[in-house]
């Protein structure tokens, strides 16, 4: 009972000082929006660039990696086909051979996929301080008083301004030269 008095005590006199200061915030009209920020993720041509830009700084690893994977392919196949005639220490070596070849592969594959993962983490950063600034720029320019993204479970067309923060975001990035 003795925690519950003082919770009670703030809570109302929270309210009081709420109601007291609210007849001038009631009169004034305040302007919310809501943006899907995973949207403009997906949609944004900032989001598309750095896309293709990753695809275009990793692609020639990836025919590496390719290349090494048909490699190791061919040179099981060709193991087995002559897997008979070999003799004992021929045959050793091409399984030396193979299993060097897939640690390689699987080397290059591990390296692959940890430096694409963080390099797409780096760029996923650079664009989401991008869009939040962006949405930001955009809600002064509106007069926007608040601005909501995540965690909002539901909001009605008439507050969810994302569409228009996504076409402003081309407008600027074609302004930008893009």
């Amino acid at each position: 009972m003795n925690v519950v008095k003082p919770y009670l005590v703030r809570t109302i006199a929270a309210l009081a000082l709420a109601f007291s200061f609210g007849g001038s915030v009631i009169a004034q009209e305040v302007k919310i929006g809501v943006v899907n920020i995973q949207q403009l993720m997906e949609q944004a041509p900032q989001a598309r660039v750095a896309m293709e830009a990753l695809d275009q700084e990793f692609q020639p690893r990836q025919r590496e990696i390719i290349a090494r994977t048909n490699e190791f392919q061919e040179m099981t196949e060709k193991v087995q086909r002559d897997l008979a005639v070999m003799g004992e220490t021929e045959r050793r070596n091409a399984e030396k051979e193979l299993r060097d070849l897939q640690r390689e592969v699987t080397r290059l594959q591990n390296e692959f996929r940890e430096d694409l993962n963080l390099r797409r983490n780096e760029e996923l950063g650079t664009l989401n301080r991008s869009l939040l600034k962006e949405v930001q720029d955009y809600a002064q320019a509106q007069g926007y008083d608040l601005v909501v993204g995540d965690g909002v479970l539901f909001a009605s067309t008439a507050v969810n301004i994302t569409e228009n923060v996504l076409r402003a975001m081309e407008a600027n990035f074609q302004a930008a030269g893009n």
